[in-house]
């Protein structure tokens, strides 16, 4: 009886810049074990090439045009081994070592990649070496939400000004200037803008802490609202209030949100 071909892993390059994708590509030419399934030169290509191809692994460079490598990160919800591929980046480099998570710094060798594609293939638990992958990259040790790694990564008081949401393989851009409000919906939130709603896999909390708190607020645990927004806060029962934004939409308020939102208003 013949063998069955052992699976190839199948890998997806990002890169903006045509020769950083082509010395991947030439790294991963002494690898057969790797096939090479896309090559994007931006973010949209990229997440629509992960979300149509579910590859095994990804390159994924950080600093990029239209969407950087973190926002594509958002976008994706397949489980894949990634290597994050950076300029110098000080927050960037420490949010990958403190969260174990592959990168390879520009301008890199030989040796260094074949170090974190080694360790990328134990992520990917590797079948040609027959061998598990090591408790490091199991259990609670594994690679920690996107969106927190993304948070992790972003340097103190350097907030979002755009907010990415992918329908699909489809990817749309809304400027927080056009977000209203955000509504928590289990491990998803949906965000309001400009009278249409998209649904995003991301928490409240870690929305709120990438937004700008001197323009959104936490009014309630389930909403955060853009200050610009607000017209004027309402009671609605007893010990209850409203917030009523300027296109008549009215939200929840807590005892909390009031207090923080009173003060905002009698400034």
């Amino acid at each position: 009886m013949s063998r069955e071909p052992e699976k190839r892993g199948r890998a997806v390059i990002v890169d903006d810049e045509a020769l950083a994708r082509q010395v991947l590509r030439e790294f991963l030419g002494s690898h057969p074990e790797i096939e090479v399934v896309a090559e994007c030169a931006n973010g949209f290509e990229a997440v629509k090439s992960v979300t149509e191809l579910k590859p095994d692994l990804l390159f994924l460079d950080i600093q990029m045009p239209k969407l950087d490598g973190f926002e594509v990160l958002e976008l994706i919800d397949h489980d894949m081994a990634i290597v994050f591929v950076t300029a110098f980046d000080n927050y960037a480099i420490k949010a990958f070592e403190v969260h174990a998570v592959d990168y390879l710094l520009k301008p890199y060798g030989a040796d260094r990649f074949e170090a974190a594609l080694g360790r990328a293939k134990l992520r990917m638990g590797d079948k040609s070496s027959g061998g598990a992958a090591p408790r490091e990259f199991s259990g609670a040790l594994r690679p920690p939400p996107h969106a927190d790694l993304a948070a992790a990564a972003r340097p103190p008081a350097q907030y979002i000004q755009r907010v990415p949401v992918r329908d699909g393989a489809r990817v749309f851009i809304i400027p927080v200037d056009k977000l209203d409000y955000a509504e928590a919906q289990d491990d998803y939130v949906s965000l309001c803008a400009e009278g249409k709603k998209h649904l995003k896999q991301q928490t409240i909390s870690s929305l709120e802490a990438a937004l700008d708190p001197s323009r959104f607020m936490r009014i309630h645990r389930s909403f955060v609202v853009n200050l610009e927004r607000v017209a004027r806060v309402e009671p609605y029962a007893k010990d209850s209030h409203v917030a009523v934004l300027s296109n008549g939409t009215q939200l929840p308020v807590s005892r909390a949100g009031y207090a923080r939102l009173r003060e905002f208003l009698d400034r």
